[in-house]
């Protein structure tokens, strides 16, 4: 069965007052983390979602030999940037993950678990948990595939799970991190602290 994933990478940052996906996250970008974390966990299918700095995201991640779906609409829901890549997604893919940019620190052995515990029960949607908290990458089989280019604009893919709810599988997973993302700065700084060893550059130093 062949792995595909999407990372969502299109938002602006707002909160944080910098842009989450070129952010260092030690020797490299958070958004090359994502990419290498799901590239380590064996899969070979990964379309980074941008739009916000679209340019510098190409020219940055270009050298990891993904692909890259646009969305252009400033402003819109996670299910817009979640169809743009979708779009992008092979044929020869059966199931999807959709991770977030701004959870770098995910080790692969935790996504390949949610891989294999799909491959083993069969589970068309999959969810990690942390203590009961769910979080991200979810998988879901690409036979969803026709309404995930269709999600509720407001629920994003919530809507698709809610209606889905008896097919859902729960996984529990020994990291906090899938449940756990970096929307201000000090999210961001206390991250890299636990994972790098040492505080990320000032604010100032960061464009």
């Amino acid at each position: 069965m062949t792995e595909a994933a999407i990372l969502l990478a299109a938002g602006r940052s707002r909160r944080m007052g910098a842009f989450k996906p070129l952010l260092p996250f030690g020797d490299r970008t958070v958004s090359e983390a994502c990419v290498e974390n799901l590239r380590a966990a064996g899969v070979e299918e990964i379309i980074a979602v941008i739009g916000h700095r679209a340019a510098e995201m190409r020219e940055r991640l270009c050298h990891l030999k993904i692909k890259f779906a646009v969305n252009d609409v400033a402003g819109s829901e996670m299910g817009v940037s979640i169809a743009r890549g979708v779009e992008q997604v092979s044929e020869a893919a059966r199931t999807l993950l959709v991770a977030l940019v701004d959870q770098p620190a995910i080790p692969p052995d935790v996504i390949r678990h949610l891989i294999a515990e799909q491959q083993r029960t069969g589970a068309p949607l999959v969810v990690p948990q942390w203590n009961g908290r769910g979080g991200h990458p979810v998988l879901i089989d690409l036979g969803y595939r026709e309404q995930l280019l269709r999600l509720d604009a407001e629920r994003g893919l919530r809507s698709l799970f809610d209606a889905h709810r008896d097919r859902v599988q729960r996984v529990a997973v020994d990291s906090p991190y899938v449940a756990r993302d970096m929307d201000v700065w000090e999210d961001y700084r206390a991250l890299h602290e636990e994972i790098i060893g040492a505080p990320p550059p000032p604010l100032t130093e960061r464009s």
